[in-house]
Formats: structure tokens, C-alpha cells, sequence
């Protein structure tokens, strides 16, 4: 069952993993959701049919019968971020006491790093200092 902390639900892990495949790939039916599930587990069409119906009337996606067939087409009602930031700064502050260049070494040494990634890291966060020296001249 999702909770509510403050005005933002917090999906249940499942609930999690159907939100991610629906992010990245676009909207999609139920069978297209159980297909893209990566996590190797055995699930009934059912199962995650009536996931996705509780996501529904939850809020956190929408539905729109197809035109043709008998498939309904649900799609994200909640951004990324808006489900990701809340969940990522509970767990940075459980775990890293809310420092999160911790969190970013730790995932940053847990596997090698592509230098592309590590380019994008740079630039991330040449923006965020701008963005921080612009607001203390402001």
C-alpha cells in the first residue's frame, strides 16, 4: 500500500517498478508492463492488472481504452521526480545523516564509471554552483 507523506504517495516497491518501465518506455498495457519487468520474477497478468487498477484509483496512473481491442493503456500521473526526490532525501538522511556527496561516493565507487557519465556528473554540477552563486548575488 502506497503512504502518504505530506501530499506525496509513496508507491509500494512494486508499484515502484511499474511506475520505472511506464517512465521508460511510455505509456503501455498490462501485458506490455509484465513484459518489461526486469526484476525475473514469475507474475500472473492478473496480479499486475490489479497493481496497476489500485495505481489508478491511487492517482498515480491514468487509463484510456484503446480504440481497437479490448487493452486499456495506462500511462505515469506522477512525474519521476516527484516520486523519486521525496524517497532518495529520506534515505540519503537515514542512511548518509542527509549528506548526500556520501551518497553520490558511494554509488560512484560501487561500479566504474563511464567517462561520459562522469562528464555529465561536471556539468551537473558546474549548474548547480552557478545556480548557487547567482542566488547569493542576487
Amino acid at each position: 500500500m502506497a503512504k502518504k507523506k505530506g501530499s506525496v504517495v509513496q508507491p509500494s516497491e512494486f508499484e515502484l517498478q511499474v511506475l520505472g518501465v511506464l517512465w521508460e518506455h511510455g505509456p503501455g498495457t498490462v501485458r506490455q508492463v509484465l513484459e518489461w519487468l526486469a526484476d525475473g520474477k514469475p507474475r500472473a497478468y492478473t496480479s499486475v492488472l490489479s497493481v496497476m487498477q489500485v495505481m489508478h484509483k491511487k492517482g498515480l496512473l491514468g487509463v484510456e481504452k484503446q480504440s481497437e481491442g479490448l487493452a486499456h493503456v495506462f500511462s505515469p500521473m506522477v512525474s519521476r521526480e516527484h516520486v523519486v526526490v521525496p524517497l532518495l532525501k529520506g534515505l540519503v538522511a537515514k542512511i548518509f545523516g542527509s549528506r548526500a556527496q556520501v551518497a553520490v561516493q558511494q554509488l560512484m565507487n560501487a561500479e566504474p564509471s563511464r567517462g561520459e557519465e562522469i562528464h555529465q556528473l561536471r556539468a551537473l554540477l558546474d549548474q548547480i554552483e552557478a545556480r548557487r552563486t547567482d542566488s547569493t548575488e542576487g
